[in-house]
């Protein structure tokens, strides 16, 4: 019996999340080309800004030892 409750309540966890991704996936819209550059622009920025800091640490433990 314990079983099924637990079964039963995956179920509607489920599908409670199947209907939030469709409610979010209807709200949202593609981007324009200018937006799509600028979020591109962005997480280019942000990976190099975190590229560099993990380089500075590295060379800093290398002349560290």
């Amino acid at each position: 019996m314990m079983y099924q409750h637990e079964k039963m309540t995956v179920m509607a966890k489920l599908k409670r999340f199947a209907k939030e991704c469709i409610r979010v996936l209807s709200i949202t819209k593609k981007p324009d080309k200018q937006e799509f550059k600028t979020i591109v622009k962005v997480s280019a920025l942000g990976m190099l800004v975190i590229g560099l800091i993990g380089f500075l640490i590295t060379m800093i433990a290398q002349f560290i030892t």
